[in-house]
């Protein structure tokens, strides 16, 4: 199964921004719901935000809310993860996540196809 490729992430002083972006490759990403999920060393993966092919709802952390937003742009068959007021504790690797059902799911088990993982830390 072809996998969603990511871009974006690297190093960022505390308050910064980052984009994300997962490019769906020869997956069709308007067809799925799709989902940020994060990992910190030491730390299980956990969920950021996701997106539901449903009906576009869209969902966040409570971490992370008002700082993060996800959106899709169906033309370039990408979804982003745009992170504003970054902090120490958003350091870790970011996945993006495709399920094939229609509503998001907070379970990483969940979920059918990953991107490769990204590298956000912020430091000063």
């Amino acid at each position: 199964q072809s996998l969603p490729v990511q871009s974006g992430g690297g190093l960022v002083q505390p308050g910064g921004s980052l984009k994300l972006s997962c490019l769906g490759a020869e997956i069709t990403l308007g067809h799925y719901t799709i989902a940020w999920f994060r990992q910190a060393p030491g730390k299980e993966r956990e969920g950021v935000s996701c997106i539901s092919s449903r009906d576009e709802t869209t969902y966040y952390e409570d971490s992370v809310k008002g700082r993060f937003t996800i959106s899709r742009d169906n033309a370039k068959n990408t979804v982003y993860l745009q992170m504003n007021s970054l902090k120490p504790e958003d350091t870790a690797v970011y996945y993006c996540a495709i399920r094939t059902s229609t509503e998001c799911a907070a379970v990483s088990d969940d979920y059918a196809a990953w991107g490769q993982g990204t590298q956000v830390t912020v430091s000063s």
